[in-house]
């Protein structure tokens, strides 16, 4: 380690730096250099460092750029050198370089096309070994990989030595990673209990035993799972696998409430998918249409553009209470915002259902002239303009029918521009159609080509260039064998000419 750095030097590179010194001056003062946000240096040089820190830093830059050059074999020979440096006894420096060694290493092994499941098992015991604080997220990350790679059995193997890791301070002060490693703890043992409930469905046969162990697999995974979500956060599989074994045991009540407090609990982050899964669940055990109103309604407010949004406007038109009808409006109105709903017909079906509801009521025009006000300068333009008229025309003529209809009760002015269009792109392809039959109509069906008759003067002219080609082909092959003698020659050219 001591001479890595004199051996990372080429030869003749101080000569060589020496030279271009006065150079590399002038161009300072010629060239200005650009003011680019850089990230901060890991390792800073001191007047204090001693040489064994100096090589490691060397070093550790050196692995640093073979890495953005994607140089593997190079990196993985400095990182041979600098694994020395949990040898480090300031235990700080060896607590960031355990983590530097660990990410750095994990990618170089990814990277490596050469790299087998041992080498990352003995890789990652290494670094549980040498960098106690990093133990519960190498413990993690190790067993990820166990499952990327179909090894069930020892993945969750590695999560039960990882619940049972005991150090000191160490522990207590990492609470929130140990609620995460019992969270995929439980998350594997919903598999388990997943095979055991289709083990059982496949079967007529009742098994007590099966029963009872997969019963004692729900209670291990619930009370894992449990522990997870009193932190803030966004734990969508971990909410599922629960949710899903509670309904299993038709405790719905419980299901319920597990889902209303991720969903409104004000100290988790805002999560659409938390008032899907509440919204679906209501859905399915038949909650009354105002309560899944007002799930949909924060999720409106969340993705304007979710695909719930269709079943909102629906249930938003079933309701008799006075202003639901301009919400349906809004909300069909905010999905054709987004490009991904600006052909879908059955939003815009949706659509022409909510107007035509509209067109009963007195004050429907001031309605459409509320929604359409701050949206006029672009809406209008997005959806009716003459190209896309020519397109829904060529593509989707049911969405051209329907479109004219709402342009009509949107805008009047748009309606003469874009049916304007549509009636043009008709007639051209109209045009196209009587061309293309007119065409069709005139032409006369080829006849076979006689074969004209070959004169006698044109077989003379034939039988000549036939002898003048053997002749050639003669003179060519007698140049190649100038030993023959004349009369081989003869016999070539008698060759040449059958």
């Amino acid at each position: 380690m001591d001479d890595l750095e004199s051996e990372l030097r080429e030869p003749g590179e101080d000569q060589v730096e020496n030279e271009s010194s006065d150079d590399e001056s002038i161009n300072r003062k010629r060239i200005k250099k650009p003011n680019l946000p850089l990230a901060p240096p890991v390792f800073k040089e001191t007047h204090h460092e001693t040489g064994f820190h100096k090589t490691t830093r060397i070093c550790f830059q050196h692995i640093r750029e073979a890495l953005l050059h994607h140089r593997w074999e190079n990196a993985t020979e400095y990182m041979a050198s600098y694994a020395q440096t949990l040898e480090d006894t300031t235990a700080s420096m060896s607590q960031h370089c355990a983590e530097i060694i660990w990410r750095m290493g994990t990618e170089m092994l990814h990277q490596r096309p050469d790299s087998k499941l041992e080498d990352y098992n003995s890789f990652y015991e290494r670094i549980k070994n040498s960098g106690v604080k990093h133990y519960l997220k190498v413990c993690l990350e190790h067993s990820f990989h166990l499952l990327v790679n179909g090894q069930f059995e020892d993945a969750k193997r590695q999560l039960s030595n990882a619940l049972s890791w005991r150090y000191g301070k160490q522990l207590t002060s990492q609470p929130q990673r140990m609620k995460l490693v019992q969270a995929y703890s439980g998350f594997l043992d919903y598999f388990v209990w997943c095979d055991k409930k289709n083990a059982i469905s496949s079967t007529d046969e009742y098994n007590a035993g099966t029963n009872q162990e997969m019963h004692s697999y729900f209670r291990q995974s619930s009370v894992n799972l449990k522990e997870i979500l009193k932190i803030p956060g966004v734990w969508d599989p971990f909410i599922q696998s629960y949710v899903d074994m509670l309904e299993f045991y038709s405790d719905h009540e419980g299901a319920f409430a597990v889902l209303s407090d991720y969903a409104y609990d004000s100290s988790f982050p805002p999560n659409p998918n938390a008032h899907v899964y509440l919204y679906m669940h209501m859905k399915k055990h038949n909650h009354p249409s105002k309560k899944l109103l007002k799930v949909l309604k924060i999720l409106h407010t969340l993705v304007p553009s979710h695909e719930l949004m269709l079943e909102y406007c629906f249930l938003l038109l079933k309701s008799e209470k006075e202003g639901d009808l301009q919400k349906a409006l809004g909300v069909v109105l905010d999905l054709l915002d987004y490009v991904c709903w600006k052909r879908n017909l059955d939003v815009w079906n949706q659509l022409m259902t909510v107007l035509e509801y509209l067109m009963l009521k007195d004050q429907w025009l001031v309605v459409i002239a509320e929604e359409m006000s701050h949206r006029k300068d672009w809406w209008l333009a997005m959806h009716f303009s003459k190209f896309q008229a020519r397109k829904d025309f060529a593509e989707n003529t049911e969405l051209l029918d329907v479109k004219s209809s709402v342009v009509h009760a949107l805008c009047p002015h748009y309606a003469s521009i874009y049916c304007s269009a549509c009636k043009e792109a008709q007639k051209k392809a109209g045009n196209a159609l009587n061309d293309f039959k007119t065409a069709k109509r005139d032409v006369k069906p080829r006849k076979g080509k006689r074969r004209r008759k070959t004169s006698v003067t044109q077989k003379k002219y034939l039988q000549r260039r036939r002898v003048e080609r053997q002749r050639q082909s003669f003179l060519k092959a007698a140049s190649k064998r100038p030993h023959l003698p004349v009369r081989h020659r003869r016999e070539l050219f008698v060759q040449s000419s059958c």
